[in-house]
Parts: C-alpha cells; structure tokens; sequence
C-alpha cells in the first residue's frame, strides 16, 4: 500500500511528493524544496517515517521542479530518474533560474532514464511511467492503477492544462497526450498535478474549458 504525501514548495508552489510503502522505502518525485526551512521539513518527514529514499524522479525538469535535487541526492545517495528527452533542461536550470530570481546549484547528473511502459519500483510498490510530451518534450507521469491515482507533473490541472510557451513546450502535442492517455483513464482515477489541487479526470472530462 503505498502512502502519498504531499508537500508545497517554493515560490511557484510546486507540488514535491514523496511516496513510501510498508517496507520503508520510498521515493521523491519532483524534488522542488528550495529554502534550507523546505530542505529540513522534507528531511524531517523522511527521518520521523524511518524512510529509506531509493529514487529521485522527475515529472520533467523545468527549474522550479528540480531545485531541491542535488541536496536530497547528496543527502541521501538515491539514484536520479528523469527521462532523456529533459536532459538539457536539467543542464540549463542554473540560466534559467537566473530569470526567475533562483540561485540554482548545479544539478546531479541522471544516473537512470525513465520511458514510457517501463515501471518506478521501490519496496513492494510501483508506478507506471507514461510518456506525455507538450509542456516539455520529456514529461511524464506516474500512474498506480492499483490505488487509482496519477502524478501527472505540468500536464493537467484542475480547470487548466500546462503551459506550452516554456522551452520544448508544444500545444499540439500536449493536447495529444492528453486526451489519448490521460483522458483514457478510469473516471474516478484522482489527479496529483504538479501546482495545486488535485482533481480526477472525470471532473476534468465534465469542467475543463480546454478539454470541452
């Protein structure tokens, strides 16, 4: 059974979770904890859960949801997951950050490469990995058909969808993905996106504008 927690970092308020099952281990997803106060408060979590971090993986690599990756890396000596396609949004997070007003340490190198079909495991748990490309040409998400849920990164939004006019964005290609593998989920499967609520993609389906 896997638990899911949640957290809200950084001054986009990206949604970091960090996923454990009955044996302990876990994983982080989308590591965005910034100031050392968010740094702390992550490692709190994991220390007063006995967690062990097996992985660090990533939705997609604009900056705000990699800041935190080198210092859970160093700290805990996971390995870094993003899929290859995000590579040089990862090198460049540093300049980028720089037009945001971030202060952006070099980030880890990927050790593995995440794609579509193959799964995320950890303890007794995994997740699927679904390649859908258009916020960012490598962005994917992270499905548990077993709980019925989904991390789907900058794709989806409760009531909006991703942005398309960051570097490697593609409205076409967004739309693509969602509407033939997201929208192609069970109704009720409940949507983690990467800044605020979660939804699910029946709710998606009846009230998105972009989805009507």
């Amino acid at each position: 059974m896997i638990t899911v927690k949640n957290f809200i970092f950084n001054a986009f308020q990206v949604n970091s979770f960090v996923l454990s099952d009955e044996t302990g281990e876990c994983i982080v997803i989308d590591a965005a904890c910034y100031s050392q106060k968010e740094k702390d408060i992550i490692d709190q979590y994991i220390s007063d859960n006995g967690l062990t971090v097996k992985k660090i993986v990533n939705t997609h690599c604009h900056v705000d949801h990699v800041l935190g990756a080198r210092h859970l890396v160093e700290k805990y000596n996971p390995s870094f997951e993003i899929h290859d396609s995000e590579v040089r949004l990862l090198t460049d997070a540093p300049k980028h950050g720089v037009v945001f007003g971030f202060i952006v340490e070099e980030p880890p190198v990927a050790t593995g490469y995440l794609s579509e079909g193959i799964d995320v495991t950890f303890g007794k748990s995994s997740l699927k990995v679904i390649h859908v490309p258009g916020h960012s040409p490598g962005s994917v998400a992270f499905y548990c058909p077993e709980q019925n849920f989904i991390i789907v990164g900058d794709v989806l939004f409760k009531g909006s969808i991703g942005r398309t006019d960051l570097p490697g964005g593609n409205y076409d290609q967004l739309m693509d993905s969602i509407l033939s593998k997201l929208m192609a989920l069970p109704d009720d499967t409940q949507v983690w996106p990467g800044h605020g609520p979660a939804t699910t993609i029946h709710e998606e389906a009846l009230s998105n504008p972009f989805l009507s």
